[in-house]
């Protein structure tokens, strides 16, 4: 049904059958409809008022007592004006005609009808306003074909109304109204009798409410015999049952409360969900309550119940504060019990996840920056949890978490000072780093022999020098010692100050000088004293508590020039010229030997001696005993070349690039010990991307110019001197990434809200090692979100959205002619819509060198209109599993839902 657009101006009232009055019948509407009331005067009396006159003497002497008071005996007007019929003016106007029926009071508007009275707003096909009982009536009327149109539309506010018809009271406020139909929120309600009682309260009879987007054929909704509907605030229901597809389902409720607001967050319970697991019995899951503390933050407490005893907490909060900061911060605890008490097989388990993150607005204290990423907690958290199958977290073997605070002083120089506390934690080994915590702190570049405002250039006035200090106290453990006192007792820490000088300058206009000396003194608190303890026939270690201190320094230089070449090849050739760019670069870098902070010790009985520095154990590291004086070289590549462009109108042809980059690197120890191998291997490595940068190709290799005996032994001898080659391969990987998309290169529309909780779980940006499955969020879909409206764009068969991501890495070992392939896997992942409803998805791999599949997902996914329907299988590996999934997509009626889930055996 088709509404007509408001108007500010209203049309002029014409009436055909009366033109020839119009002037009267006008005049007359006007008078009876706003001017029409009762009015009443005054008549005073002729007579008039004597007061009589005493004789009073004549004295100059005049008392309070003398004076006589005077009451005006004329009283006020009794008659109270009487208020006219309505508050405000009717404004009304028709396409065909507007009828007054001075007899019956009323008039009569028909053909896309329109009455405004204050805030009301009210169009129909036929609206009749009765002005004595100040009532309107609005209906439908016929058109050509005999079917119904112009249906009423109905507005009060922000609340509107679309009935078959309405009966309104302009004085009471009160309506009744037939088959009325309306949005509140998210919910579509339609009923048989409503009846409005005022602005904030609507009765209704047999009504029925749905999220579907076709009101008149939903796919579902819920029938109700009787509701109280508060706009903006509540609706409360009497018995309720769910029909679907339009046959009656036996799911029903005797009552029900839907909160209806208009604040984006609302306190209120959150319904857990029932269901049975293989291990841990029936169990009621991610059930709690929900606090909208303020518009800054939130709380949400939830919990899980297994019948075998298992049980779950979670404590889930976000933050956010406009042009400030925003954040998120996430606890997870886990109580787990396996198998029966007494049995064999039992076993209790806890677990704990914890995650925060932080992230201010630079805008709002340019100056200084605090920031959290962290990531931390039970080292088999991911791969043994109950309440999520994250996937490519549990295939990660690493946990990281850093929390810094930075802050600039405007000095001069400028000073900078950082704090920050890191930790990294492998879930297969169990091991735990921390810096608890670690303070940086530089000045600013100065420049002692150029003035501030002067031009730098030349050897002298480009020296310059700053200052770095970096202080640290480092934990390791692991998880069993978590953050118990054993954690601290081992812990390591001391400062280092830095002073680097350097300065830069060119030589023959087009070599670039780079030079560097580093002045590096460090503090320890504690030191380590060896000794042979000759009656245990071990070496004892003494720790020894007390501040001590070595000093290094190191010097580096370095030569470095750009060379371009082009490589022409004809004009009338598709390829037209090939451009080299070549970086040359050769560094030298001398570090004395340190060896006076080195002393001996007995390793056995025998008087074998051996030599250790005190230092050794420090988290500095100690000083370097061995002299350095080494020659590096290294150059670097890239290719373009020049294509004539497929567009013939263009002239000028375009880049296209071969090699990003393509690099080699090696050095030579000038001081190497006499049978030492003073050459380093060649690091041979490069990148490119190919088919329109569809395609990511990497590759490195090692050379080795030394050769190596039937053992493998190295040999100070060149392999090519060993009747072999120049170069011996040592190593060599490559790594290959393909895109593909339906969408050719336009930029794909990302899921961020799948990537952000993918990444903030330990998961991957990619879906190559599958998506997570958080059962306490199944409301979104795996496949993420289409906004687009649906728009007829040509047949489906001919325009199927698709993508395709796919990963090869391949790494060969020879470091003793073993000549070995160590690593060679194909990972894929790809999803396609079948049908505009159906969705399918898969994810695995295939590992070459030990002949099977590697982790496999399949996903399907079913839009059925205001539900969805999604199937999540791994078919085998220790993470075999599956998950279905079917509800209301609308997050109003999240709760309605059935899910089915097989879990993984978490023994595994």
């Amino acid at each position: 049904m088709s509404l007509q657009k408001l108007s500010h101006i209203f049309t002029k009232i014409v009436f055909i059958a009366l033109r020839t009055n119009l002037f009267h019948i006008v005049f007359l509407a006007f008078l009876l409809t706003f001017g029409y009331n009762t009015s009443y005067s005054q008549e005073l009396s002729k007579k008039s008022l004597a007061i009589p006159a005493k004789n009073q003497k004549d004295s100059l002497n005049i008392g309070i007592k003398n004076i006589v008071k005077m009451n005006d005996t004329i009283k006020k007007d009794s008659v109270v004006k009487k208020k006219p019929l309505l508050d405000a003016q009717i404004k009304y106007k028709a396409a065909k005609y507007a009828k007054i029926n001075q007899k019956k009071k009323q008039i009569t508007l028909y053909d896309k009808a329109e009455v405004y009275y204050n805030d009301i707003e009210l169009k129909a096909g036929t609206i009749v306003i009765d002005y004595e009982k100040d009532e309107v009536y609005a209906g439908r009327i016929k058109d050509s074909a005999n079917a119904y149109s112009q249906y009423p539309y109905f507005k009060q506010g922000e609340n509107v109304v679309e009935p078959d018809s309405i009966r309104f009271n302009f004085k009471t406020r009160k309506a009744l109204i037939w088959n009325s139909r309306t949005d509140q929120d998210e919910f579509r309600v339609k009923g048989e009798i409503t009846k409005r009682e005022n602005d904030s309260v609507y009765f209704i009879k047999n009504a029925r409410f749905t999220t579907s987007k076709n009101l008149e054929d939903p796919e579902y909704y819920f029938l109700a015999r009787k509701i109280k509907l508060v706009p903006g605030k509540k609706v409360v229901t009497g018995f309720t049952n769910m029909v679907i597809a339009g046959v009656p389902t036996p799911i029903a409720i005797p009552f029900a409360y839907f909160p209806l607001s208009k604040e984006t967050n609302v306190s209120g319970i959150i319904i857990p969900t029932f269901g049975d697991s293989n291990a841990q019995g029936y169990f009621l899951q991610n059930g709690g309550y929900y606090f909208a503390l303020s518009k800054h933050y939130d709380l949400a407490l939830l919990g899980d119940y297994y019948t075998n005893g298992s049980y779950a907490f979670r404590a889930e909060t976000n933050y956010a504060k406009i042009y400030k900061y925003r954040g998120n911060f996430n606890f997870r605890f886990e109580n787990q019990i396996t198998g029966e008490r007494g049995l064999p097989g039992y076993g209790k388990n806890n677990i704990y996840n914890l995650q925060w993150s932080h992230s201010p607005d630079t805008k709002a204290t340019p100056n200084s920056r605090f920031s959290a990423s962290v990531n931390l907690g039970s080292q088999k958290y991911f791969k043994s949890s109950f309440n999520q199958i994250n996937n490519s977290a549990s295939l990660n073997n690493t946990l990281s978490s850093s929390i810094n605070y930075s802050k600039t002083f405007n000095t001069v120089p400028q000073a900078n000072i950082a704090i920050t506390a890191n930790h990294s934690q492998n879930t297969n080994t169990g091991q735990i780093n921390m810096t608890l915590p670690t303070l940086t702190a530089s000045l600013d570049r100065m420049y002692p022999f150029a003035k501030k405002e002067e031009n730098k250039k030349g050897f002298v006035k480009n020296i310059n020098l700053t200052y770095n200090l970096s202080a640290r106290n480092e934990i390791q453990t692991v998880d069993s010692l978590f953050f118990k006192p054993q954690m601290f007792r081992d812990a390591k820490n001391g400062m280092q100050h830095t002073i680097p000088l350097s300065t830069n300058f060119k030589v023959l206009k087009y070599l670039n000088v780079n030079t560097s000396a580093n002045y590096i003194e460090t503090w320890y608190l504690k030191t380590i004293d060896k000794k042979y303890n000759a009656v245990t026939n071990v070496v004892d270690e003494t720790i020894n508590n007390g501040f001590d201190a070595f000093r290094t320094y190191n010097f580096n230089a370095g030569l470095g020039t750009t060379i371009y070449g082009t490589f022409n090849v004809s004009k009338d050739k598709k390829i037209q010229a090939i451009r080299h760019v070549m970086t040359p670069n050769v560094g030298y870098s001398y570090k004395p030997s340190f060896e006076k902070y080195y002393d001996t010790y007995a390793t056995d009985g025998s008087g074998k001696m051996a030599d250790y520095t005190r230092f050794e154990k420090g988290i500095f590291g100690a000083p370097d005993k061995n002299f350095s004086n080494i020659l590096s070289f290294g150059l670097n590549n890239t290719f373009e070349a020049k294509v004539r462009d497929r567009d013939s109108t263009k002239v000028e042809p375009k880049k296209i690039m071969l090699l990003n980059n393509l690099q080699f690197s090696t050095g030579y120890n000038m001081s190497a010990e006499e049978g030492a191998q003073a050459w380093q291997p060649v690091r041979v490595s490069g990148g490119t991307n190919l088919f329109k940068e569809k395609m990511n190709v990497n590759f490195g290799a090692t050379l080795n110019p030394y050769a190596i005996d039937a053992n493998g032994k190295a040999l100070n001898i060149f392999n090519i001197d060993n009747n072999g080659s120049l170069f011996r391969l040592t190593s060599a990987n490559m790594t290959l990434n393909y895109s593909l998309s339906s969408k050719g290169n336009k930029e794909e529309k990302k899921d961020d809200s799948f990537n952000n909780k993918g990444l903030q779980n330990g998961g991957r940006e990619d879906d190559l090692f599958g998506k997570t499955t958080d059962f306490s969020n199944r409301n979104e879909s795996q496949f993420g979100k289409d906004d687009e409206e649906d728009k007829f764009a040509g047949f489906f068969n001919a325009q199927i959205p698709w993508d395709l991501k796919l990963a090869y890495s391949l790494t060969y070992d020879n470091n003793n002619r073993e000549k070995k392939i160590s690593s060679s896997s194909l990972m894929f992942s790809g999803n396609i819509d079948i049908t505009p409803k159906w969705k399918a998805g898969v994810s695995s791999g295939y590992d070459f060198v030990q002949n099977g599949v590697t982790y496999t997902q399949l996903r399907f996914e079913r839009d059925l209109l205001s539900w969805r329907m999604d199937f999540n299988w791994m078919p085998f590996g220790n993470q075999a599993s599956w998950y279905f999934f079917i509800g209301i997509s609308s997050s109003a009626l999240s709760d309605i839902k059935w899910d089915k889930r097989n879990t993984p055996d978490k023994r595994l």
